[in-house]
């Protein structure tokens, strides 16, 4: 077999493969991967078709690989009887255009089942409706059999609690065996109650309750009566001391139930019996008399006191219990009640639950052959435009359409930014990366309605002056919605080399503006406070004085002002000096040379930036593994923002009734002290 010949374009400064026929995208597991323009790309934050990407990441890790997008071009191309469909990117198929015989016959069975048995193309319409309808149906192929698949009351009952038990909305073959599987093991460990475990029967559960309420208390009480039989001087201290006691008494005792119920539970003596009415500590009198109902009276018969023999009597019967119940397994099912449990496990509706499931899962193959239709349907939609955005990124580079990482428009600052990508996680991450793509970026935080999303804007046209963090603009999706964008942050760097070669200029303007302001703002300063101590000092200052001063500030504050302008005057005067040294001819190439000492070196800058700059840092900072240095240069970035202008043909009034009034007299008088100040320079020169 011949050698597919590939095709290449050059654009961002490298070759990306022409990926134009179906031939093409079935060779491409022959193309050298280190030629791909994305080795990866995340199945969220791009515009493309969701469901067509979760088809296509076979192992539902979130990304797109090239191995899977091989693998999908595989399966659709050998159930197409010719792979050109491929890359016509439409979403309806011809019937005698697959190859698939279990598929076209799933395909005629969708359209007779639409009523369409007439026509002879499937469209990908078609399968979402018939999608539609399978869902409505009890059984469709799916494994989950929803309530209303019960064939009587008792079965719906039944389906309901494996439901409420498992937290799932439907029946399937994994929440009923493990709904069954609790249901068996909590049957088994209740059918080991024998009579030696519920010696009170049903009143078991009750009279052991109380007893281990008291088991430890108690335990504690005849412990403290068997220390005083050893010893008769630790009768008085293993009821406390009397300094507890008046501890006690000294607090509020509606307020102390802690302290009180950390005294014996009665006071212990030597071979005393535990008091079942009287001489109690009060705050456990109340769980005394429920034992003593509960589990004494049944147990023992009518008692006042218990001695230590007979309440290790009622222990040795009730602990079994004790144990069995530790022995419980933790089960969901439980809150059904244990009737209910042995009710469902000695039944028969078990069978009748999974001849549910079996039925519906009858209909999986022809379930599977449907879905199998519309997988061939949204492939050869799909993946003619996945691969002209993965192995080459051609609709980017030729502005043919949007690429999938483009979100939308960002309308902003009298420009319109195309290159605007979603950033779905930390703002801050994704620049520390995209930063390293030397392209200005601005991060605006989009909102409509209670919609909220991120995205970052490449400004690769104009100037950033007027950009700043709070500024709003618009930012238009792909759907053409509208949203309300704010700067959040930026990450600058050159956007074009005229704003580098005027750079120099407004950096000295603002520098100037900023002395001027300094100086003047420290003599007006230091001039309020010199007024302050002459209030302060002589009290009452009269008009004349007061007027005095206020001449004397404001000489001050213009002799500031003046210092400035003479620095700056003195610098001109030095370089018109070396002017009028030169020739004629000379004084064009002296200013260029002097234009370039100023702007060259930023200008210089911003050139070997701008011819660095990289789509790669923008998407690598959002999950794709970019292959190749997508290179982004002056005349492409200059496309990708468009700047204000008027229309053609437009008309233009320049009359503005605004505008502010010219002054013939300031403009003679600058003439007119230029040409004093070169006659001065050129009096001192002689």
């Amino acid at each position: 077999m011949a050698k597919h010949i590939w095709r290449f374009f050059r654009a961002g400064g490298f070759d990306q493969v022409r990926i134009e026929t179906g031939e093409d995208l079935v060779f491409l597991d022959e193309l050298d991967r280190k030629l791909w323009v994305a080795l990866s790309l995340p199945t969220a934050g791009i515009e493309f078709d969701s469901e067509t990407l979760a088809l296509i990441d076979s192992d539902g890790d979130g990304h797109v690989r090239d191995g899977e997008i091989i693998g999908a071009v595989k399966w659709a191309a050998i159930r197409l009887k010719d792979a050109e469909w491929l890359a016509k990117g439409k979403d309806a198929l011809p019937l005698s255009a697959i190859g698939d015989e279990k598929i076209v016959a799933a395909a005629r069975h969708i359209l007779k089942t639409l009523g369409r048995e007439k026509q002879d193309e499937i469209a990908l319409s078609d399968c979402i409706e018939m999608n539609g309808l399978f869902a409505q149906l009890p059984f469709n192929g799916d494994g989950i059999v929803p309530l209303e698949a019960a064939g009587s009351d008792s079965q719906r009952r039944l389906m309901q609690e494996i439901l409420d038990c498992t937290g799932a909305s439907g029946i399937s073959r994994e929440n009923a065996d493990a709904f069954f599987v609790e249901i068996e093991s909590y049957s088994a460990w209740a059918s080991l109650a024998g009579p030696e475990i519920l010696v009170l029967g049903e009143n078991t559960e009750g009279a052991a309750r109380a007893w281990l309420a008291l088991k430890e208390k108690v335990e504690d009480y005849f412990r403290r009566c068997r220390i005083a039989a050893y010893d008769a001087r630790a009768a008085l201290l293993i009821n406390r001391s009397e300094e507890d006691l008046a501890r006690l008494a000294s607090l509020d005792l509606a307020r102390a139930d802690e302290e009180i119920s950390a005294f014996p539970i009665a006071s212990a003596e030597a071979g005393k019996p535990l008091p079942l009415i009287r001489g109690l500590n009060p705050l456990w009198a109340d769980a005394v008399a429920l034992f003593r109902e509960q589990a004494v009276l049944p147990l023992l018969g009518d008692r006042e006191k218990l001695t230590e023999e007979e309440w290790r009597s009622i222990s040795s019967k009730l602990q079994p219990f004790e144990a069995w119940q530790l022995e419980k397994p933790a089960t969901a099912v439980e809150r059904l009640g244990e009737a209910r449990i042995l009710q469902i496990a000695s039944g028969n509706e078990k069978a009748g639950i999974y001849g549910l499931i079996e039925q519906d899962l009858k209909l999986e193959p022809e379930m599977k052959a449907i879905a199998e239709v519309e997988q061939l349907l949204r492939y050869c939609r799909d993946l003619y435009l996945l691969a002209n955005n993965f192995a080459s990124f051609r609709d980017f580079y030729t502005r043919r359409d949007k690429a999938i990482f483009q979100a939308g428009t960002l309308f902003l600052d009298g420009r319109s930014c195309e290159l605007c990508v979603e950033v779905a996680g930390d703002v801050g991450r994704h620049a520390a990366l995209a930063t390293l793509s030397r392209i200005c970026l601005v991060y605006c935080e989009c909102r409509r309605g209670e919609e909220k999303r991120t995205i970052a804007a490449a400004f690769t046209a104009g100037d950033s002056d007027q950009l700043m963090t709070g500024r709003n603009g618009v930012f238009y999706d792909r759907k053409g919605q509208g949203w309300d964008a704010t700067i959040v942050r930026i990450v600058d760097h050159p956007i074009s080399i005229r704003q580098a070669f005027m750079s120099p200029y407004k950096t000295i303007g603002r520098m100037v503006g900023e002395q001027i302001q300094k100086i003047a703002a420290s003599k007006t300063m230091a001039m309020q406070q010199s007024a302050t101590r002459a209030v302060l000092e002589s009290g009452k200052a009269d008009s004349k004085a007061q007027q005095a001063f206020d001449v004397g500030k404001f000489a001050g504050i213009f002799a500031a002002i003046g210092l400035a302008v003479g620095a700056i005057g003195t610098a001109l005067a030095s370089v018109v000096t070396g002017l009028l040294g030169l020739k004629f001819w000379q004084v064009p190439f002296a200013l260029f040379f002097l234009m370039m000492a100023v702007s060259g070196p930023s200008m210089l800058i911003a050139w070997l930036k701008l011819r660095q700059r990289n789509l790669g840092p923008i998407l690598d900072a959002n999950g794709w593994a970019i292959n190749s240095r997508a290179k982004i240069n002056i005349p492409f970035g200059t496309s990708l923002t468009g700047l204000a202008k008027l229309p053609e043909g437009a008309e233009r009034a320049l009359t503005d009734p605004y505008a502010e009034k010219k002054r013939a007299w300031i403009g003679y008088a600058i003439v007119a002290m230029i040409v004093l100040l070169i006659l001065l320079i050129r009096v001192v020169m002689r």
